[in-house]
């Protein structure tokens, strides 16, 4: 497979790949010589994944490096400041956060701590219930997150949407839709 950006050959494995791992290279052609429909489909499945995996990483590599160098803000510290964007009131309780970022409650308090020490959201005990903490977005907040915003929808447009046809946009969206849909009713 062949990065067309970089123009480097990328291995095939039989493996899907996974964040750490180092993908044994694969002989030419290999995919298209699976003697049965079975294993023709099989391959075709593992493909999909790893064209899906590489363009990913390539994707989420580009975005988080546009920001930090337009706005200084990682990728999730942008998708905090958009969920509160978002939020009534520009807060929400960190569990929620927590489990709308589909992150841990330390790795976010973290997250959260250092967009606090920036200026960016403040944390306070919740209004209701002590003994829990929310998050609300700072006047600071409101206006980075919109210089953020402008960045990462160029970005997105650039290096996704111009790159898709109506009928493959549609096609994402069913998939990755169903996908979603499945994942969440099986929990993690």
């Amino acid at each position: 497979m062949t990065n067309s950006s970089a123009g480097t050959e990328v291995p095939q494995t039989d493996l899907p790949t996974t964040a750490g791992d180092a993908p044994a290279p694969r002989q030419e052609g290999a995919w298209s010589r699976s003697a049965t429909p079975e294993h023709r489909e099989k391959d075709a499945a593992l493909q999909a994944w790893r064209a899906y995996f590489e363009a990913t990483a390539l994707l989420q590599d580009r975005a988080e490096r546009h920001l930090k160098e337009q706005v200084n803000l990682s990728l999730g510290d942008y998708n905090v400041l958009l969920l509160l964007s978002e939020a009534p009131g520009h807060r929400l309780r960190m569990g929620q956060l927590a489990s709308q970022m589909v992150f841990s409650p330390s790795r976010l308090t973290y997250q959260v701590k250092t967009l606090e020490a920036r200026g960016l959201v403040t944390r306070q005990p919740c209004s209701d219930d002590r003994r829990g903490s929310e998050a609300e977005l700072t006047d600071a907040g409101r206006r980075v997150f919109r210089k953020a915003a402008a960045v990462h929808t160029r970005q997105v447009r650039q290096d996704f949407l111009d790159q898709l046809n109506e009928h493959e946009t549609e096609t994402l969206l069913q998939v990755f839709s169903r996908l979603g849909r499945s994942l969440e009713d099986t929990g993690s």
